[in-house]
């Protein structure tokens, strides 16, 4: 497996995507989806020049970050539970899936007892799927009020998971619902707090780059599949 060759060929296909939506390539940013990955794959993407990485469980993203040491940016972008807030503070950047206000009040108590400011994203459901996470489109509103004034949080935008389809183009409809739904809430809240659009993975990142993906979450075309 050759990491550094994925990421070239990953990194080539994002600047592609944005290119042929008329975008800034350095709008959009990688997250090396690494979950269940060992330590030295991380390592060698690290190597490869790779900085953001998304884990989606905390405890094992606590023994990982402990073996590769410092330099990634962490990012959890698996669903929280709260009695895991105060480690999930201390350990990642950013948390991509605030969709509740208690996961917020707990993840700003923790922020805030640690010293630092915690990046968040709320999590929507836009595609009202049951088995997913994430707050409904109409939750959203009142979930970024509050998250917004939460003083150890800063609030940076949005991120889904829409339905898996075979064909790429099938996910454009949720995504460009996000990038509205980001457009519609950024009106009443303080600048810089719906920058960010976490949208789009190995199999549809294009579609999401297209639609206005900020963040996008490749696992598999640079790790190889899950192990």
């Amino acid at each position: 497996m050759d990491i550094a060759a994925n990421l070239a060929q990953v990194r080539e296909r994002i600047a592609a995507a944005a290119r042929a939506a008329g975008r800034d390539p350095s709008e959009v940013r990688l997250v090396a989806v690494s979950k269940t990955k060992p330590a030295a794959a991380v390592r060698q993407a690290w190597e490869a020049g790779q900085v953001l990485f998304g884990e989606n469980y905390v405890q094992e993203a606590r023994d990982k970050i402990a073996q590769v040491g410092p330099g990634p940016v962490w990012h959890l972008i698996g669903h929280l539970q709260s009695n895991k807030a105060k480690l999930a503070a201390s350990l990642f950047a950013v948390v991509e899936t605030v969709d509740r206000p208690k996961i917020a009040r707990a993840l700003d108590r923790h922020a805030r007892e640690l010293g630092k400011e915690l990046g968040v994203l709320l999590q929507v459901n836009v595609s009202g799927e049951p088995q997913k996470s994430g707050c409904s489109p109409e939750e959203a509103e009142a979930l970024a009020q509050e998250v917004a004034e939460l003083p150890g949080l800063r609030l940076m935008g949005l991120m889904t998971m829409p339905p898996f389809f075979d064909q790429p183009e099938r996910a454009r409809p949720y995504f460009a619902r996000l990038r509205e739904l980001a457009q519609r809430l950024a009106r009443n809240l303080p600048p810089g707090s719906m920058e960010e659009l976490s949208m789009g993975m190995s199999g549809d990142f294009e579609v999401a780059i297209a639609e206005g993906a900020t963040l996008v979450r490749v696992g598999t075309a640079i790790f190889g599949a899950r192990g």
